[in-house]
């Protein structure tokens, strides 16, 4: 413990000559987008040209660190990952050192981090509907123990409102709207992609995590801790966790993480996943869903909000479909992707706005890909205590 405390001070008084400069690079470099400078400093800015003019000198150079532990602190990488919020500038920066033994990816990144990310994507998130844009009708509350009872108590539409015009028209709305009806949502039934299908998979996830700042913030907090190295590893793996296929059902290649927490399934007579609610507004808009109940409201003033649905979708029945509603889909794939990485089939604890939220995410365990990769089973709000 000793030896932890003299290198969290060392830490501490190496960073304290921080610069407070808003254009400059110098003890900024890998940490993620903060809009309070005027230019930033990690690997995305190349890509969209707003890095600082010491970038280059700074953070790529011989002497950089890019969120790594610099060579000073060679004797303690017997240690544990270690990571210190530093706050400067009335804003909190990451310091981490990922050290030879730091372990897997979920002892990296701790709890308090997550949450403070979570926050920052909730912030972040400019696409989500307001409430002119959208409006719901939530109607019948009823308790866990009634989830499974199949009663319709709700004699309205979830949705009664959503300006299409103004929400499907972002180009990640539109890139998610292409996926949709790709599925066939039977499993035991091989799912088989035309390449112009393949292509709007490869565009959703560069739409959703390249193409907004929300989707670069998430790659530069993991860049930092040395999940991926580079903007195409992230986007490949990202690629291949949500759209790979493996069988649920008859050894077939029947779904993908995608399809699953995205457009839904139909398993052993019941609806399967389906945590997105921009699937529901769409299959309820064509009578091919009807909204029974809730089981529980976040408490969100404002979109995004939360919700546990109970409906019944062309004949099969969901005791409890939760899911993130009136968030972007950015949101939704960035919050998802960070539980299944820091906290892969467990309990992630975000904060949106000052409320807790927990996600449950699931491992595929019977296939994988890369080198053992694990697919994405499923993601989804469980509780906001």
């Amino acid at each position: 413990m000793k030896v932890i405390a003299v290198l969290v001070l060392y830490v501490t008084l190496f960073y304290q000559g921080e610069s407070n400069s808003l254009d400059s690079c110098e003890g900024r470099c890998g940490f993620g987008t903060n809009s309070n400078f005027t230019c930033q400093c990690n690997p995305v800015c190349e890509r969209y040209n707003d890095c600082c003019s010491d970038y280059a000198e700074l953070c790529k150079g011989d002497t950089a660190t890019d969120g790594r532990c610099p060579d000073d602190y060679s004797a303690f990488k017997s240690l544990c990952h270690i990571s210190l919020n530093i706050f400067n500038l009335n804003r909190s920066v990451t310091v981490s050192c990922s050290l030879a033994d730091g372990g897997n990816v979920g002892n990296k990144i701790t709890d308090a981090e997550i949450k403070a990310l979570s926050e920052t994507l909730y912030s972040m998130d400019s696409n989500r509907a307001s409430s002119s844009e959208l409006t719901i009708n939530p109607q019948a509350l009823v308790p866990d123990s009634q989830t499974g009872s199949q009663n319709d108590l709700s004699s309205e539409p979830l949705y009664l409102h959503l300006d299409e015009d103004a929400v499907f028209s972002k180009p990640t709305y539109a890139a998610l709207l292409a996926l949709l009806d790709n599925y066939n949502r039977m499993t035991g039934q091989v799912e088989d992609f035309s390449s112009q299908q393949l292509a709007e998979q490869e565009t959703f996830i560069k739409e959703t995590m390249l193409n907004t700042e929300l989707g670069r913030e998430l790659f530069a907090f993991l860049n930092t801790k040395g999940v991926y190295t580079s903007e195409e590893e992230f986007v490949q793996d990202l690629k291949m966790m949500w759209f790979g296929l493996y069988s649920r059902n008859n050894n077939k290649l029947d779904s993908s993480g995608f399809e699953h927490i995205f457009a839904g399934e139909i398993k052993g007579g019941k609806v399967s996943g389906f945590h997105n609610w921009i699937q529901f507004y769409l299959l309820e808009k064509s009578g091919k869903l009807n909204y029974y109940s809730h089981s529980f409201d976040g408490p969100w003033t404002s979109y995004p909000d939360v919700m546990g649905l109970q409906f019944m979708w062309d004949g099969y029945y969901k005791q409890v479909g939760s899911a993130v509603i009136g968030c972007s889909p950015e949101f939704d794939l960035a919050i998802y992707s960070l539980c299944y990485i820091a906290r892969p089939g467990k309990h992630c604890y975000l904060s949106l706005g000052g409320q807790q939220l927990i996600i449950q995410t699931y491992t595929w365990n019977n296939s994988s890909y890369g080198d053992g990769k694990k697919f994405i089973g499923s993601a989804y709000p469980v509780s906001m205590y």
